[in-house]
């Protein structure tokens, strides 16, 4: 299941980041999106994921959320 398919406001465990372009797994990782993270989808606004990772909020498109897999 990725991020898409949450449920808002569930908290919920990061498993694995799944694409092949390292770019996009490293930009993630500043946001603290890794493997035993826990992330909650705050609300979703179009194809906009705005996204709670440890004390921020983050707006994230749907391709980034599709490779988060939890």
């Amino acid at each position: 299941m990725n991020l898409t398919q949450a449920k808002i406001n569930t908290e919920y465990i990061i498993k694995d980041i799944n694409t092949n372009d390292k770019e996009l797994k490293d930009f993630l990782f500043t946001l603290g999106c890794y493997e035993g993270e826990s992330v909650t989808v705050i609300s979703v606004l179009g194809d906009n994921y705005i996204i709670a990772v440890k004390d921020a909020r983050y707006s994230i498109d749907k391709d980034l959320a599709e490779a988060i897999i939890i």
